[in-house]
């Protein structure tokens, strides 16, 4: 006989923040996108300390990412801006002295806080509805914005009162969807495991990994749907409006 559902877990990125919404605001504001953004804060920090070519950190940076990508999809392991930075620095054969890193990782970490993307429409009501009745977790992978200012993120949309714990790749030293992610948040909210129900917008990650675990899955097809053919999920939902009771009859 199966565990009652005591919990959910939400992925984050297009299942409650609609990812690159921000970068309208950043154009309208003649900004760089946060792509040459994070490029050029590093030649940025290199070139005050000795001159050095645009170019070359661009090049460095994109080998970086590169990398970083194959670790991120075959590995599940996401790197810190820290141990992204000293990639780059390494290719470059330079360095920056500790407090101009740490002015540049907290630069490179506040992007998406400073000028935030937008929450999916009706997170806010289904999380309000779900939070009554279950425990609620985030997991998520950190791609570019650490976990301390996804929170911040969270906060400043006033979604983050809802949650009782936070799974995020970069704290937990693995990504979605390796079960350790998972595990931390059965752990931080004392309960196990089969008894969470997850809800995110990836088949692979956020349906296939917590399936692998015994628990229950909900493809999350609002603002990405590529994977909603085909996908083993246990409810598919086109919006926050009928996620609750989605969870409802799973948890039934």
């Amino acid at each position: 006989m199966s565990k009652a559902i005591r919990a959910v877990t939400f992925d984050l990125w297009d299942t409650l923040i609609r990812d690159d919404s921000d970068e309208p605001r950043r154009k309208a504001k003649g900004l760089r996108t946060k792509a040459d953004e994070r490029r050029h804060l590093v030649w940025e920090a290199l070139d005050r300390r000795r001159p050095i070519a645009l170019d070359d950190v661009r090049l460095a940076y994109d080998v970086a990412e590169t990398a970083f990508n194959t670790l991120w999809k075959e590995h599940s392991i996401t790197w810190t801006i820290a141990e992204r930075l000293a990639v780059i620095f390494g290719g470059l054969g330079r360095t920056l002295p500790g407090d101009d890193e740490e002015r540049l990782i907290e630069a490179l970490g506040r992007m998406e806080v400073d000028i935030p993307p937008d929450p999916v429409a009706g997170a806010r009501e289904a999380l309000e509805a779900l939070s009554g009745r279950y425990r609620l977790c985030v997991v998520s992978d950190a791609i570019l914005t650490p976990g301390t200012r996804l929170r911040d993120l969270l906060e400043a949309h006033g979604l983050k009162r809802y949650f009782a714990g936070f799974a995020f790749s970069d704290e937990v030293g693995r990504s979605k969807p390796d079960p350790a992610m998972f595990r931390s948040a059965a752990s931080q909210l004392g309960v196990g495991v089969t008894e969470m129900v997850h809800v995110g917008d990836r088949d692979h990650n956020d349906v296939r990994g917590p399936q692998a675990l015994g628990m229950k899955a909900v493809l999350f097809t609002a603002v990405r749907d590529a994977d909603k053919d085909g996908t083993s999920a246990d409810a598919v939902c086109d919006s926050h409006a009928s996620l609750p009771g989605a969870i409802d009859a799973l948890a039934g």
